[in-house]
């Protein structure tokens, strides 16, 4: 049966799926180390549609403000940046300038310390994450260990005001402070202390994405000369927080596996300090246990 528009559907589709791989062709030739997804999100969001659901965009209904959002990520701008939101395991957190991005390989990060509380014969878990951040590890672990008492510790001021959007509501309570002097009150108290510190060593700062050297925030990137004086000084803080028995993770760069777990010896009350690869099989995260006397 013919339509009146000439055999044409009313609402013909194809136009966002057709500009949509010429912004995956934009992002590509821009740099962009995942053009189709980004290109894909932009249009979702922008459309206010899930990524599976872009082919039912009808052409009546593209708006021309795709383009905006391809050309600042063409510019290298974060993508959650644009549309204000990143995901991390099961949450949705609110971004945006001022506060570090959770990347995918920090789930890793957090599904080890999750499984490593659920494992503890202990039937209300005391938790704290240093250097929250946008409190994606925090959130992540009060969701899915529902007993467990969660503090978030952020000494970077945008980047607090963004964890307590997030957090508000939840079980974490966020404080204000620096990771290295934070909560003297849970001294000896802790079950599990969990960090993504910064790693990066300043000499290497020109080989950083621009999406983080250009984005995200100093304090949350760089950590002196080789990358480890925050993790040095978070050592001592986790030694004085945990109880006898509890764990740390601590997520490090892939290039520092070698040299992470070797910070947490013997001789200064750690037991059990090993390396963890992430999902791409790269060293990501190291763990260790206070000695019980």
């Amino acid at each position: 049966m013919l339509h009146s528009s000439g055999g044409r559907p009313p609402n013909p589709r194809g136009l966002l799926i057709a500009e949509v791989a010429q912004a995956t062709q934009r992002l590509a030739d821009a740099g962009v180390p995942s053009p189709r997804f980004d290109a894909e999100e932009l249009a979702a969001y922008v459309h206010g549609v899930k990524r599976g659901e872009l082919h039912l965009v009808p052409d009546t209904d593209f708006d021309a403000r795709y383009w905006e959002a391809v050309s600042r990520r063409e510019a290298r701008e974060p993508l959650q940046h644009i549309t204000g939101r990143a995901f991390f395991r099961y949450l949705e957190l609110q971004v945006g300038p001022g506060v570090f991005v959770p990347r995918p390989e920090t789930e890793s990060v957090a599904g080890w310390a999750i499984e490593a509380v659920r494992a503890m014969d202990v039937a209300e878990p005391l938790i704290v994450d240093l250097c929250t951040g946008s409190g994606a590890i925090a959130l992540a672990l009060a969701q899915e260990v529902p007993r467990s008492r969660v503090h978030a510790v952020e000494l970077d001021e945008g980047a607090y005001g963004w964890a307590a959007k997030n957090v508000e509501g939840s079980r974490v309570t966020l404080h204000h402070g620096d990771a290295l002097t934070a909560l003297p009150e849970l001294d000896g108290q802790v079950d599990l202390v969990v960090s993504n510190p910064p790693y990066i060593p300043l000499t290497e700062w020109e080989y950083v994405a621009p999406e983080a050297r250009d984005h995200d925030p100093e304090l949350a990137l760089f950590s002196g000369e080789d990358g480890l004086s925050t993790i040095r000084g978070l050592e001592r803080t986790a030694h004085r927080l945990l109880r006898p028995g509890g764990l740390v993770v601590i997520e490090h760069a892939d290039t520092q596996g070698g040299q992470v777990p070797w910070i947490f010896t013997e001789d200064r009350g750690w037991a059990d300090a090993a390396d963890h690869p992430d999902l791409n099989n790269r060293p990501r995260f190291a763990t260790a246990r206070r000695e019980v006397p």
